[in-house]
């Protein structure tokens, strides 16, 4: 009985699935990120459903707003580059519009690749910041696997990008930049209140913030450190990269 009961004992505990993963996210994200902690690293399954709601955003920005005019609307947005574009000839006009359109349209088409590259960034800098500023003892997989699950909540962003585009959105209203009405920059107007206002009224984003929760929260969970120092971690890149899109902003406009 002993030896059976030794046997047991020192067999490992399964893991979660990954659709397990996926839904404790939003219901108990401490169990994903503790699972993850446990070395369960596979990070696949929030990555495509992920690109699959971007796809779905992607599909409904092309059939009813038009990339053309999303090239138009981005462009109206920024008063000096309408402005230098209104007084170059027809020629180069279309030649810019066509590139803006280009340069957007394929910057969502290629949000698979720039999904994973952005997240391999983002868990080097937060793993140098975990381990060498706060003493933790994190590996690239695990904040790599943390970040991906973190950014579940984004999913909720591009659903309600698309419920505003076939609600009866004017194409002539879509602003690619700021698509969903998640933080204040929503109903705000960057003509009305100025570049660096309008900036900052757009990053301090309802599901951004979930986003850095989650991530602060598995960050400290896997580097083995208080929850605090994740939080820390997280938000100071957040407010240091918020700050330069304000001062850039403000320098633009």
């Amino acid at each position: 009985m002993s030896d059976m009961g030794e046997q047991t004992a020192a067999e490992p505990v399964q893991g979660l699935t990954q659709w397990q993963r996926v839904a404790n996210t939003f219901t108990a994200p401490s169990k994903t990120f503790d699972d993850i902690r446990q070395g369960n690293k596979s990070w696949w399954l929030p990555f495509l459903i992920s690109i699959a709601f971007v796809y779905v955003f992607f599909a409904a920005v092309t059939v009813r707003v038009g990339w053309d005019q999303v090239a138009q609307n981005a462009i109206h947005l920024n008063p000096k580059a309408e402005a230098k574009l209104d007084q170059a000839p027809p020629e180069q006009r279309a030649m810019s519009l066509k590139f803006t359109q280009y340069a957007m349209e394929g910057g969502l088409a290629a949000s698979p690749i720039i999904a994973i590259a952005g997240t391999a960034i983002a868990a080097v800098v937060l793993l140098g910041t975990i381990n060498f500023v706060f003493g933790g003892r994190a590996k690239f997989g695990s904040v790599f696997t943390v970040w991906m699950f973190a950014g579940l909540p984004g999913i909720i962003k591009f659903l309600l990008g698309t419920v505003v585009i076939f609600a009866g959105l004017a194409p002539e209203s879509f602003n690619m930049e700021n698509f969903a009405p998640t933080n204040a920059g929503a109903f705000l107007s960057a003509q009305d209140v100025g570049p660096a206002l309008y900036r900052l009224a757009t990053a301090v984003d309802v599901i951004t913030i979930w986003t850095m929760i989650l991530a602060g929260m598995g960050l400290a969970a896997v580097a083995g450190v208080k929850r605090s120092s994740g939080y820390l971690a997280v938000f100071g890149w957040w407010a240091i990269l918020t700050l330069v899109g304000v001062g850039f902003a403000a320098l633009r406009g």
